[in-house]
C-alpha cells in the first residue's frame, strides 16, 4: 500500500504526473515494469517523460513504498505490496503472482556465516495456466 503521508525527499514534489503514478500503483496486484507504468500513465499525461517514471519509482523505493524486483534481468519490476509475501513466477511470460503464506525457514548456525537473519523471500518458478494452455493448443 502506497503511503502518501510519508515524507518524500525534498527533490520529489507531488506533481499531477507523480500522483498519477502513485494512483496507478495503489492496490495493484500485478508487478509492473517502469515501461508498463509509463504506457498506462502517459495516456492521461502524454507530456510525461520516462525519466519522471524512473525518478518517481526510485524515490518510492528509497522511502520503502515499493519493492524493486529483479526477477527478469532485462526488466526491473515493482511491487507496491510491502507486506511480507512470496512470489510465483512464470518462466515463459514472466507473470508474477503473490503468495501470502509464511514459510518457516531456518538456517543452521554454520550456514548463517554470522549474519543476523531479519527475513526471507521465496520465489517459486513454473509455467502459469495461460502459458500451459498455449502449449497444449499448438
Amino acid at each position: 500500500m502506497i503511503d502518501r503521508t510519508k515524507k518524500e525527499p525534498a527533490a520529489m514534489k507531488i506533481t499531477p504526473q507523480r500522483l498519477a503514478i502513485l494512483e496507478y500503483l495503489e492496490g495493484r496486484k500485478t508487478h509492473p515494469s517502469a515501461s508498463d507504468i509509463y504506457k498506462a500513465v502517459s495516456e492521461r499525461y502524454p507530456m510525461m517523460s520516462v525519466a519522471t517514471v524512473y525518478n518517481t519509482l526510485e524515490v518510492l523505493r528509497q522511502t520503502g513504498q515499493v519493492r524493486e524486483l529483479v526477477i527478469d534481468p532485462e526488466k526491473k519490476r515493482f511491487d507496491p505490496n510491502m507486506k511480507p509475501h512470496h512470489h510465483l513466477i512464470c518462466l515463459r511470460c514472466k507473470e508474477i503472482t503473490d503468495v501470502h503464506r509464511d514459510f518457516k525457514l531456518t538456517l543452521l548456525e554454520n550456514e548463517r556465516c554470522n549474519y543476523e537473519i531479519i527475513g526471507n523471500h521465496v520465489d517459486f518458478y513454473g509455467i502459469c495456466p495461460k502459458c500451459q494452455k498455449k502449449r497444449t493448443v499448438r
